[in-house]
Parts: C-alpha cells; sequence; structure tokens
C-alpha cells in the first residue's frame, strides 16, 4: 500500500503558474501514478498521468498549459500548471496504481488516492 501527500495549492491569478507535488510513501517508480480534479458541483476528472516509462497524457482542456514530471529518487511526481484560468479552479487529487504499462486518466484505473491539494484561480 502506498500513501500519497499533494502539496503546493493555492490561489492565484489568472495567467499564473504553480506547481503541485504529490510525495509517494514507497518507490514511485514502481507506480503509475496521475492527477485528477474536482471542481465544485462538477464530476471528478482526469488531468493528467505519468506511466512508469515515462509517458504522460493530459486531458484536451489542459494540453499545452500543464507539464508533468516525476522525481523518482525522491518519490515525488510533480504538475506544472501555467497560463491558470478559472476553470481550473477545484481540488486537485494525486491518484496511483501499483506497475502498469500505460497510463489513462480513468478514475478507475487508479487504487490509491491522496487526502488533494486546494487550487482557486481568480480571473
Amino acid at each position: 500500500q502506498v500513501q500519497l501527500v499533494e502539496s503546493g495549492g493555492g490561489s492565484v491569478p489568472a495567467g499564473g503558474s504553480l506547481r503541485l507535488s504529490c510525495e509517494a510513501s514507497r518507490r514511485s517508480a514502481d507506480y503509475t501514478m496521475a492527477w485528477f480534479r474536482q471542481a465544485p458541483g462538477k464530476e471528478r476528472e482526469g488531468v493528467a498521468c505519468s506511466s512508469r516509462y515515462d509517458t504522460t497524457r493530459f486531458a484536451d482542456s489542459v494540453k499545452g498549459r500543464f507539464s508533468m514530471s516525476r522525481d523518482n529518487d525522491k518519490n515525488i511526481l510533480y504538475l506544472q500548471m501555467n497560463t491558470l484560468k478559472s476553470e481550473d479552479t477545484g481540488m486537485y487529487y494525486c491518484a496511483a496504481v501499483f506497475g502498469g504499462w500505460d497510463c489513462d486518466l480513468r478514475g478507475t484505473s487508479y487504487q490509491y488516492w491522496g487526502q488533494g491539494t486546494q487550487l482557486t484561480v481568480s480571473s
């Protein structure tokens, strides 16, 4: 079992940038990992994912603005968010599943979830 702890959320103006971090309690290189978000009154949606073999996928809504990287020495997954929009506001969750060859943005694909970190983008 792996514990995931997100950090880095906050309040930023539209057009700004922020980087979220997700620290895993176990060797992150063994896990497929992803970021999800949920805005008030909306369903959770996949934002980005990272396979164990460095494949990344992004939701259409964030392509070209968000990027993701891993530091497997520190067991941390990062989500760099640029050109933020008000519609990016929400609670951001890190998720993981052991193993896997690829990644996807379906919540059902992930077994472990963090508690979330809040992002608020003001217009």
